[in-house]
């Protein structure tokens, strides 16, 4: 895969000119309105800070475009089994599977929905990250849009910084809410693990939503919306209340079994071995048709397996 660099530094010549002006020359194969759209995303940034696409440009500022994926003409296709829930000649909607990563990245180098949507589509090789404009972490099962054009794949990134595109997710926790709430905690990195996300001041704006749609013994089935797509956001939300998703193998905090759990539950939670979150429902306009488009996507094997016991746990003790 070529590489393109995720830092740089603003030549003195560049002074005074706008800020998504320059960024073309300095990420190039990029279209200023996309890096534009990356830049109002909050994922460029100026001198380590937020900024604005029309911000002037004094000249040696640092830029850093955090997880910068570049174009994919170097990505193999691979024959790997997509569920497409929609497509047309600009865009289409996946519903990814757990287990399935993103985009080919440090250890992962093949085997990806990147991989899977060359081979649906050699013609995503001419567009940066082959369409790809929003991520699911590898094991969240769920929808995603993909770009099929450029125009189209401009407009998603646009759409995403507006927070035109409507997500919805399904989430089983630890712990039952006794309502639902708002999380408005900012995330960065974390300050020792560089896998983890954290909630720190000073990290970028983030806010999620939540309703308890269902509650168990010891755990609740939540609904979540999230303002803002920053990394694990609703992993690192909902521990932070206190509520951590089920089998969240970095923000879990270990098993809980309600006094006397049936085997069924037993068995149901010590198997469970990723985050239980499902991105169960996308909505958006056509970025070029106009059209209104929603879909839903109903949880995975494993996920429905999981909320029958803990329904069957539940009935067991009321009696």
């Amino acid at each position: 895969m070529t590489e393109q660099p995720s830092h740089a530094e603003i030549p003195a010549e560049f002074a005074g000119q706008r800020f998504d002006q320059i960024l073309p020359r300095l990420f190039r194969g990029y279209s200023r309105a996309h890096l534009a759209g990356e830049v109002k995303a909050g994922r460029i940034r100026l001198d380590h800070r937020e900024t604005l696409p029309r911000t002037l440009i004094r000249g040696g500022e640092a830029v850093d475009w955090e997880q910068v994926e570049t174009a994919v003409l170097g990505d193999r296709p691979e024959s790997i089994a997509l569920d497409v829930v929609y497509e047309d000649a600009d865009l289409l909607v996946v519903n990814k599977p757990p287990g399935l990563v993103v985009h080919p990245g440090a250890g992962n180098h093949t085997g990806t929905l990147l991989n899977a949507l060359l081979n649906h589509d050699p013609r995503l090789a001419q567009i940066p990250r082959a369409g790809i404009v929003h991520r699911l972490d590898k094991d969240t099962s769920g929808l995603l849009v993909v770009a099929r054009s450029l125009p189209a794949q401009t407009a998603l990134v646009a759409m995403l910084a507006a927070r035109d595109i409507h997500r919805r997710y399904a989430a089983v926790v630890n712990g039952v809410p006794v309502a639902g709430g708002t999380v408005d905690a900012p995330l960065d990195r974390h300050p020792t693990d560089r896998i983890r996300r954290a909630v720190r001041e000073g990290g970028r704006p983030a806010v999620t939503h939540y309703r308890v749609r269902e509650k168990f013994r010891a755990q609740a089935l939540l609904q979540c919306v999230l303002e803002s797509g920053r990394t694990h956001q609703i992993r690192v939300h909902m521990a932070h209340v206190g509520y951590p998703l089920v089998g969240d193998p970095l923000y879990g905090r270990g098993l809980k079994l309600p006094r006397g759990a049936t085997a069924e539950l037993d068995a149901a939670l010590r198997g469970f071995r990723r985050q239980a979150l499902h991105a169960e429902h996308l909505a958006f306009t056509h970025p070029l048709s106009g059209a209104v488009l929603a879909f839903d996507a109903e949880p995975p094997a494993d996920f429905r397996a999981l909320l029958a016991a803990l329904r069957v746990d539940a009935a067991a003790a009321d009696g």
